[in-house]
């Protein structure tokens, strides 16, 4: 699945933060909301696209979700 170019609900770019995310969050290991900050990411809508993004879900984080929620047998 591609990244999202903009924002779903504002209409900000969001493509050129994409990697920089990626590369911090899951190779490096630093917390997403500082990072989301760092990279000036302000918006509670434009935070929702990155961090919901299918490519950006680790294995197994849904089900735990799902988990905690208490839907899932």
């Amino acid at each position: 699945m591609i990244i999202p170019v903009r924002c779903f609900t504002c209409g900000k770019v969001l493509a050129s933060i994409f990697e920089e995310y990626k590369k911090r969050v899951y190779i490096d290991g630093e917390e997403a909301g500082k990072v989301l900050d760092e990279l000036g990411v302000k918006r509670y809508c434009c935070r929702r696209t990155i961090i919901s993004h299918p490519v950006f879900i680790k294995d197994g984080e849904v089900k735990e979700l799902i988990d905690e929620a208490g839907q899932y047998e």
